[in-house]
């Protein structure tokens, strides 16, 4: 009987945890505050047609364009598949005019309104900045409509690849 008293005498530890929930009350909000929430977005890219494709070339209407828009180091050139080279800018002041380039693209677009295809072509060393600054530029334009702005497609099914090599004459 002894035992049984001693057993029941001893008392439980309260168990005290009023300093970690002090901790958590101010750790919580801090995490909070301090978070950074990014927004991810996703542009479809599609591979390249091949080239010389033959049954590719009998559907082709007589007036198609094939928007290439090439980036160099110095310029962005607009070509036009079998028209060749239609526009070039340079780039001034460290960088590119892409209001101008938008501006060009939108009287393409009004000449060729079915077309959604275009093709970016990069040479290795530009960096990533001016690659999405210039898909933006080539996907779609701000306009003004009833007071408000909103965003208009140009050419928005967009192939990336590697921008051919200049000859050294160039």
């Amino acid at each position: 009987m002894s035992i049984r008293n001693r057993r029941h005498k001893q008392e439980v530890p309260e168990l005290d945890i009023t300093a970690f929930l002090n901790l958590m009350v101010v750790l919580i909000p801090f995490l909070l505050v301090s978070a950074v929430f990014t927004q991810i977005t996703v542009i479809e890219l599609n591979m390249p047609p091949p080239s010389d494709d033959p049954q590719q070339q009998d559907k082709e209407k007589k007036e198609k364009l094939d928007l290439e828009i090439v980036i160099r180091a110095s310029t962005i050139e607009i070509h036009g598949g079998k028209a060749g080279l239609l526009q070039r800018y340079k780039m001034s002041e460290g960088q590119f005019d892409y209001a101008e380039i938008s501006t060009y693209l939108q009287k393409l677009k009004t000449r060729y309104a079915e077309e959604t295809t275009s093709m970016i072509l990069v040479e290795p060393e530009i960096n990533y900045d001016t690659l999405v600054q210039v898909m933006d530029t080539v996907r779609l334009f701000e306009m003004e409509e009833d007071g408000g702005l909103i965003q208009a497609e140009l050419f928005p099914d967009m192939s990336i690849g590697d921008a051919p090599i200049l000859s050294k004459g160039k």
